[in-house]
């Protein structure tokens, strides 16, 4: 019986590791039922995702590879494609996003196990509750911001997260908490920003008579709205389009975008390449 998992490594770019990854999986009686890889030219470095099914265990895999790694400096993960991961979202007042969220993963479209929910306001616990999810209510104030983020971290030590979503989660991370959360926290925004700061960017769009709006999700760093990329996704407007009607057609394009970012995570499609990422989308 043989078990389904995901290789994705980092590297090097030289002649060689192709084969190298192949001959080593060919030699365990290894079948691979999906391959991707990208050469950074300008990084001089290599990106590999592989699907394969295995008749040993993770362990055995990835001590083999561990063994492999050194000859070409590899950076690499195994991952058992049958486990889920365990997903925190924080979200403020905005549901739209959470509720697709939500609904994805209940309809089997998201294979993530979301395991709770962290707001810095009540107003959504009703819809967390009807998923049988746990919503913890975490006021927070500029007195109260370490204390706050603190009680965060120690949510998703207690839940064993692999990803944090913030999901309309309209507060800015400490530079603490991002690099704590580095690689495994992903936002989404406006793609105004920066051209639109501020409150009610849809408003200021409006006013510029723009003709595309759209959202990007990335990877949260210390650096506002500017963490490596994972996915964006936008609309085409016209005059005709009313300041609330950018809202709606927006909240729609952020749902989009998050939701393929977090799927794409979940299946280890995104590697991350310095301030940018490598995504091997199916």
């Amino acid at each position: 019986m043989s078990t389904e998992y995901v290789l994705t490594l980092s590297c090097p770019d030289r002649p060689g590791v192709v084969a190298a990854v192949a001959g080593l999986l060919a030699e365990r009686g290894c079948n691979i039922t999906e391959s991707q890889q990208f050469g950074d030219r300008e990084a001089q470095r290599f990106f590999m995702r592989v699907q394969f099914a295995a008749p040993q265990a993770e362990d055995e895999i990835r001590a083999a590879f561990a063994a492999l790694a050194p000859e070409f400096g590899m950076v690499f993960q195994v991952r058992d494609v049958a486990r889920r991961p365990r997903v925190l979202i924080m979200v403020s007042r905005f549901g739209h996003c959470l509720n697709d969220l939500l609904y994805r993963v209940r309809s089997g479209a998201l294979d993530i196990e979301v395991v709770a929910v962290v707001s810095n306001h009540p107003d959504l616990r009703p819809l967390t509750q009807t998923h049988g999810i746990d919503y913890h209510h975490l006021p927070i104030t500029p007195d109260t911001k370490a204390r706050q983020e603190a009680e965060v971290l120690a949510l998703v030590e207690h839940y064993q997260v692999d990803l944090v979503v913030l999901a309309r989660y309209m507060q800015v991370l400490s530079e603490e908490l991002c690099q704590k959360l580095a690689g495994r926290a992903i936002n989404i925004h406006h793609s105004f920003l920066p051209s639109f700061k501020g409150a009610r960017p849809y408003h200021q769009a409006h006013d510029r008579g723009v003709k595309l709006i759209g959202a990007t999700a990335h990877y949260v760093t210390s650096d506002l709205d500017e963490g490596p990329i994972i996915e964006q996704e936008v609309a085409r407007v016209n005059h005709s389009h009313s300041p609330e009607d950018l809202v709606a057609i927006g909240r729609d394009v952020e749902c989009v975008a998050l939701a393929r970012a977090v799927k794409w995570h979940a299946e280890q499609r995104v590697l991350l390449d310095g301030h940018k990422t490598v995504v091997f989308p199916r």
